[in-house]
């Protein structure tokens, strides 16, 4: 899945401000600790802040714990948030970070 559903928030000279992704979980395990470790780490290399949304819950991407809480198992569709300077280019290679079943995608 992990089409970009271009819901984008610009601030006034163009820049992506928020970007928003559908993303789905496509490994057989879920998101269980190996890779909401290895999400959290590609996460953190983005100044902006990282978020997953599952329902009403929202968590920080860059944090192992936070996204163990949302027990995302295979299928589970999430939205993958991105706030602030590099959101536009977060997202986009997040979603193929989440494509990629979570393997590096450089």
């Amino acid at each position: 899945m992990a089409e970009r559903k271009d819901t984008m928030e610009n601030a006034e000279n163009g820049d992506v401000l928020t970007a928003r992704t559908e993303v789905r979980v496509m490994n057989e395990q879920g998101l269980h600790a190996r890779p909401a470790a290895k999400l959290a780490q590609e996460a953190q290399k983005y100044g902006c802040e990282v978020y997953l949304v599952a329902g009403d819950e929202r968590v920080d991407a860059k944090s192992v714990v936070d996204i163990l809480t949302l027990a995302a198992a295979h299928g589970t569709d999430l939205v993958l948030e991105t706030q602030g300077e590099g959101a536009s280019e977060a997202a986009d290679r997040l979603a193929l970070f989440f494509r990629n079943r979570f393997e590096d995608t450089v």
